[in-house]
């Protein structure tokens, strides 16, 4: 669908059953078959093409935290298990290894599938989709990672919001360990301080600090740190799902731990930790991915270097079918 066609967010029609939220479900369709991508319709091959003109220094930098860097997962979630398998002869003799790896996707840098966090009033996921455990794990109809793979991975034009340098520059305090908020007002403003526009298809990164300051700390000093449940990002509003919608960014990722702050306050309500308002506008009524815990300094080192906050990017998720979430495998060329 080319962007001149795509509705405003105000334009957008209602949740069926739910008519207070707006919601891109059906937008996206074709043929009559159920859209899958959600907004990485708006990486059509035009916007990739453009976006290669991005590689200019010939530098590349890997995104991808460590797997393991939270050495006690919160949330019940299962820690990093790597095993060295030897590979023997029939004589006994070592002649190399295998290695078998087990461990949560949610627990370092990942891409949140359109299936991972419901609209909570109507308990549907992107475009209507009602999975479960059984239909993840057998139907491949599913808006999950796999799905990628078939339309070429994610590849396009990163734009880098460098907050925690903005915040350094304009003298703005802040802790990444609490619910500071960044309104889409405060985006802007770091967008034009770094001369970077935003343009339709853009993949955009937000950098906030958070895995710098948990990457030097022992577990039970990342487990006091992440005790409070207070994490710097995103305001969860619907002003900021409307500014997101509104630029066409075709994903959206972050350096903390859930894209937003934690907790959302609504209404000047906070919401329970649990009850993330961004990860229900963009994954289930957006159908806009997430990336979360992804490691942004070597970048934003670069991105200073050179005076420029934009780059080729791509990113190859695990293909496993009915992937809920998955290691970005992200790398920025600049």
């Amino acid at each position: 669908m080319p962007a001149t066609t795509i509705p405003s967010f105000n334009d957008l029609p209602p949740v069926p059953g739910f008519p207070q939220s707006k919601c891109s479900w059906g937008i996206f369709d074709k043929d009559g078959q159920k859209d899958l991508y959600g907004t990485l319709n708006f990486l059509t091959p035009d916007v990739v093409k453009s976006a290669a003109a991005e590689i200019r220094e010939g530098i590349s930098v890997s995104l991808n935290w460590p797997i393991g860097s939270i050495k006690i997962p919160e949330f019940f979630r299962k820690s990093l298990c790597h095993r060295v398998l030897k590979l023997e002869d029939p004589t006994g003799k070592v002649i190399g290894y295998d290695d078998e790896v087990e461990f949560n996707t949610q627990a370092s840098s990942q891409w949140d599938s359109l299936c991972h966090y419901r609209h909570l009033p109507t308990g549907q996921s992107y475009n209507s989709f009602k999975p479960t455990i059984s239909t993840l794990e057998s139907d491949n109809n599913l808006p999950t990672l796999n799905h990628w793979h078939t339309r070429g991975y994610l590849t396009g034009r990163g734009v880098l919001l460098d907050f925690k340098s903005y915040a350094t520059s304009k003298k703005i305090s802040y802790s990444p360990f609490t619910s500071h908020c960044l309104a889409a007002t405060d985006l802007e403003a770091i967008a034009t301080h770094q001369n970077t526009p935003l343009l339709p298809g853009d993949i955009l990164l937000i950098r906030t600090g958070f895995t710098e300051a948990l990457t030097p700390l022992s577990g039970p000093e990342q487990a006091s740190a992440l005790s409070t449940l207070q994490v710097c990002g995103l305001e969860g509003s619907e002003e900021m799902a409307r500014w997101l919608w509104n630029h066409q960014f075709s994903a959206v990722a972050s350096d903390n731990l859930a894209v937003e702050a934690i907790p959302s306050v609504v209404d000047g309500v906070e919401r329970p930790a649990t009850e993330l308002v961004l990860h229900q506008w963009c994954l289930a009524l957006l159908g806009m991915p997430l990336g979360e815990l992804w490691d942004l300094r070597g970048l934003a080192e670069e991105c200073e270097r050179i005076g420029r906050w934009s780059f080729f990017l791509t990113s190859v998720p695990l293909n496993v079918p009915g992937a809920v979430g998955s290691p970005p495998n992200a790398l920025a060329v600049l």
